[in-house]
């Protein structure tokens, strides 16, 4: 069945060549939140060492999970959308329930485009980014389930 939530942006992205279409493999959610969840145990790995690296693991592993309710609807980002377009369709789509995906898009911009050389995240920052990801990609894999080919 299609989810009818957030249509009208879904809509306005494809025909902005933000998000494209896909079937057959492209289109299996699972693999992406096994990904996801891959991500998400090496981000843990290395939280006290490298902070940074840690929270822009975990925002990646988030991001696959988000991918993966795209995909799951038949639908990728594409380069032209990137990063945003699918934080678009998940804000449109699911709102409160990955609300928190947003915010660690930018926290991850942030390091990875400081203003300033000496912006980094500290272990606490890691934790608490790992535990976000964590939620989401929960709330991904119990999702998937009910999604359809948009």
């Amino acid at each position: 069945m299609r989810w009818s939530t957030g249509e009208a942006t879904v809509e306005r992205l494809l025909a902005s060549g933000h998000i494209e279409r896909v079937q057959g493999a492209q289109a299996d959610g699972a693999s992406w939140l096994d990904r996801a969840r891959r991500g998400l145990e090496a981000a843990r790995a290395i939280a006290e060492q490298a902070p940074d690296s840690s929270v822009v693991l975990a925002y990646d592993a988030a991001r696959q999970a988000c991918v993966a309710l795209l995909a799951q609807q038949g639908l990728r980002p594409t380069t032209a959308g990137g990063h945003y377009a699918t934080e678009e369709v998940i804000r449109a789509q699911f709102g409160p329930a990955l609300r928190a995906f947003g915010g660690l898009r930018r926290r991850r911009n942030e390091l990875e485009y400081p203003q300033y050389p000496t912006e980094q995240a500290s272990p606490a920052e890691a934790t608490e980014t790992l535990s976000t990801a964590a939620e989401i990609i929960d709330a991904a894999a119990k999702l998937i389930p009910n999604l359809g080919f948009f």
